[in-house]
């Protein structure tokens, strides 16, 4: 089982290699497109801001392959939002593997959403084993609207997506590799999609 983190410079990336490394999988960081069309899953994570994650992508080529993979693929927070049309966060056009917006927070509530919540109308293989209301950890300023590729969401000012998939791409609002027990098994369900 080959497993590619896409290092792409906007990263949580040490602590999803070391999730796998938890369940028993070397997990290989690279930004070489061979590499990455050649893996069995692929990773496609991201932490920081949308608008300079979206150039260093576009500066190595990389916005044009993710689309273009066949295998597994999954966007972890701000790689989920990448992968949507488009981004409130510097006006940021989207990959546009998901036909969906990423809107701001408002100021009524504490942004960034940060800690635990709960997630909710689980539909997809991505979620064996996960029961609903299962806590998982969150650090995010924006999110992704509902919309009909939702497949969990969760609740902190209005319902959002917090789990989308299309084909074979999949994006989690949250972050598995830090949400316990229950991030390991979505990580496991991943593996063996």
């Amino acid at each position: 089982m080959k497993i590619v983190i896409i290092n792409y410079g906007a990263g949580n990336i040490k602590s999803i290699q070391f999730a796998f490394k938890r369940l028993g999988f070397e997990a290989l960081l690279t930004n070489n497109p061979d590499e990455i069309k050649a893996a069995d899953k692929v990773i496609f994570p991201g932490v920081g801001e949308a608008s300079s994650a979206m150039q260093k992508l576009k500066e190595s080529g990389l916005d044009r392959l993710i689309p273009q993979l066949k295998q597994p693929v999954l966007g972890i927070c701000l790689g989920m939002q990448l992968m949507c049309k488009s981004t409130e966060e510097g006006h940021t056009k989207g990959l546009g593997i998901f036909d969906v917006d990423v809107k701001r927070f408002s100021n009524t509530v504490k942004v960034p959403q940060m800690g635990w919540n709960t997630i909710n109308n689980l539909q997809s293989d991505l979620f064996k084993d996960i029961k609903t209301n299962e806590f998982m950890y969150l650090v995010h300023s924006f999110y992704a609207e509902q919309c009909q590729e939702a497949i969990a969401t969760t609740t902190y000012e209005v319902e959002y997506a917090s789990a989308l998939q299309k084909d074979n791409f999949y994006g989690v609002q949250f972050h598995p590799e830090k949400s316990s027990l229950a991030g390991e098994q979505i990580l496991r369900n991943f593996i063996n999609l």
